[in-house]
């Protein structure tokens, strides 16, 4: 592990580029006699100027490419993880209905949580002034207030723990120079889409703030800003883990045929039909969809259930319709498994390495266990553990698939 997390020191310092600045010695004159003289030593003269340069009297130094490949791979790698936990802790947010408990927003002030009796007495008749405590938790007690509080205030400061874990180590590695024009722009889009995702968040909770006078709903956040917040986050996860594993694993020159570029084309096609499934267990989440029917592989008595297209116009039940929201999760997940599953035999009618083959058997075990926990979450009417491991799922499922994509990438001429 220490290996895979900082380049071996004998590596560094043996490299061109990090050879340390030292003066070097003045060539010999004849001066008629067996000894020789050296010249004074100008200024500015060093032993080598391989990346390694004195401007403004300041030096910097840049690590060879492959190694800062692999630090920078790293980073990213780690950045992945800390995105994958603040998806799976905000999907159990919203499963304890905790994501309404903090009504307003302040990026320093709310860093420090309420400590007096007194302070949590303010901070609960704030809450005590919005419609989910008039309608759905007017019974609520201080002590069930401070468990939502104190996971909604987990969710947010875990945001706060990514956009550092992002934007630091970039301002850092764009200094030391261990970035490339290429990498630049690239991180510079990571740390906007950072940022975008915590604005988005606070959108997000706004909307089930509001007072909606001619709804007999209860009230949640609207599916549509939930969807573009767990979106973003996903766009943010796969852009990471991707970049991170190009960086990291070395290429595979496989031949160009014809069966290997369908079976590329195949796993990206598969890998987008994963990341829209994902995407659709939001607007399952926003309307509480897993609800509605509890049975599997039917839904209720029939294949087919009468209430899909409830509302008016026929789109809105798509977006909308817990029936067909649920409906269209149920026919994403299958199709999902079926791709993955020809998927995985079409590789193996090719001969590829045995890195790849791993890759695709992941894939599909992968793809198994996350149906079968979507299953059980669904007869068992949705329990907070199981759900949350089912949502975890997801981001394995669309890990597995990233890895075979990548593993199949074309090498640039």
């Amino acid at each position: 592990m220490q290996r895979l997390l900082f380049p071996p020191l004998k590596t560094l310092l043996g490299s061109q580029s990090v050879r340390l600045l030292v003066p070097r010695a003045a060539p010999r004159t004849q001066c008629g006699c067996s000894c020789g003289i050296r010249r004074p030593l100008r200024s500015g003269q060093y032993s080598t100027v391989s990346e390694v340069a004195l401007q403004s009297g300041r030096e910097t130094a840049s690590l060879p490419s492959k190694a800062a490949d692999r630090v920078v791979g790293r980073w990213l790698l780690v950045c992945s993880g800390t995105v994958a936990g603040a998806v799976i802790l905000g999907g159990v947010t919203r499963l304890t209905e905790s994501g309404l408990s903090m009504v307003d927003w302040h990026l320093i002030k709310e860093m420090k949580p309420p400590t007096s009796q007194e302070e949590w007495e303010t901070e609960f008749q704030k809450y005590q002034q919005f419609p989910e405590f008039k309608i759905l938790n007017h019974n609520m007690t201080l002590a069930e207030f401070k468990f939502i509080w104190y996971m909604e205030y987990s969710h947010r400061m875990w945001g706060r723990i990514v956009g550092l874990a992002y934007i630091l180590p970039a301002a850092y590695f764009w200094r030391k120079g261990w970035l490339n024009r290429g990498m630049k722009g690239r991180v510079l889009a990571l740390c906007a889409l950072v940022c975008f995702q915590g604005l988005l968040g606070w959108y997000m909770v706004k909307s089930g703030l509001e007072e909606k006078p001619d709804s007999h709903d209860i009230p949640r956040v609207s599916q549509y800003r939930l969807a573009a917040h767990l979106g973003s986050a996903l766009v943010l996860y796969c852009a990471s883990l991707w970049t991170s594993l190009s960086l990291l694993l070395p290429q595979h020159k496989l031949p160009e045929t014809r069966q290997l570029l369908w079976l590329r084309r195949f796993a990206h096609g598969t890998a987008g039909l994963v990341f829209l499934t994902a995407l659709s267990g939001a607007f399952v989440a926003g309307l509480d969809a897993g609800l509605v029917y509890n049975s599997f592989p039917k839904m209720g008595e029939s294949w087919i259930p009468q209430d899909l297209f409830t509302f008016s116009p026929i789109l809105r039940n798509v977006f909308e319709n817990p029936t067909m929201v649920q409906f269209d999760h149920r026919v994403l997940g299958i199709t999902s498994v079926t791709a993955i599953t020809a998927l995985y035999f079409f590789s193996r009618r090719i001969p590829l390495p045995q890195r790849t083959k791993m890759a695709a058997v992941t894939l599909l075990a992968l793809a198994y266990m996350q149906a079968g926990l979507g299953i059980s979450t669904l007869l068992m009417y949705v329990p907070t553990p199981l759900a949350a491991t089912h949502q975890s799922g997801s981001l394995a499922l669309l890990s597995g698939a990233l890895w075979l994509m990548n593993e199949l990438r074309r090498v640039p001429k």
